[in-house]
């Protein structure tokens, strides 16, 4: 009874999610993670809209940010941003992810113009 409502449950965060909006990533670690070291996704955004916002959560919906570009002059490029990875998020070396972009009460894939790259960071608490 337990397996079929884990299923159940699975299944359903699965469908929640698999009609979402949002470009999906699939990012490796460079490398292992030392014993103190933490994992965070790096954004480097280009020309949003006034207003528009980034959300960075897991595909299987777990919010892990948003980045909110205020005081930007229009037409400037954004800038390079972090957002944090729960060593939760992070599967067999690989962190899966949805990038959304949200402005005017809706949301839709961000173009590659405005989300320019994603890459995984390994942090210390050394720098």
């Amino acid at each position: 009874m337990h397996t079929l409502l884990a299923a159940l449950i699975s299944f359903a965060l699965l469908v929640q999610t698999a009609g979402a909006p949002g470009r999906v990533v699939n990012l490796v670690l460079p490398r292992s993670l030392a014993e103190n070291e933490s994992v965070v996704v790096e954004l480097k955004l280009g020309v949003l809209a006034r207003g528009a916002e980034i959300q960075v959560e897991t595909t299987s919906g777990r919010m892990l940010g948003v980045i909110s570009p205020y005081g930007i002059r229009s037409g400037n490029e954004a800038g390079t941003y972090t957002v944090p990875v729960p060593p939760e998020a992070i599967s067999n070396q690989r962190v899966s992810l949805r990038i959304t972009l949200s402005h005017n009460h809706s949301k839709r894939t961000p173009t590659t113009k405005e989300v320019r790259s994603v890459r995984l960071q390994i942090t210390s608490p050394d720098r």
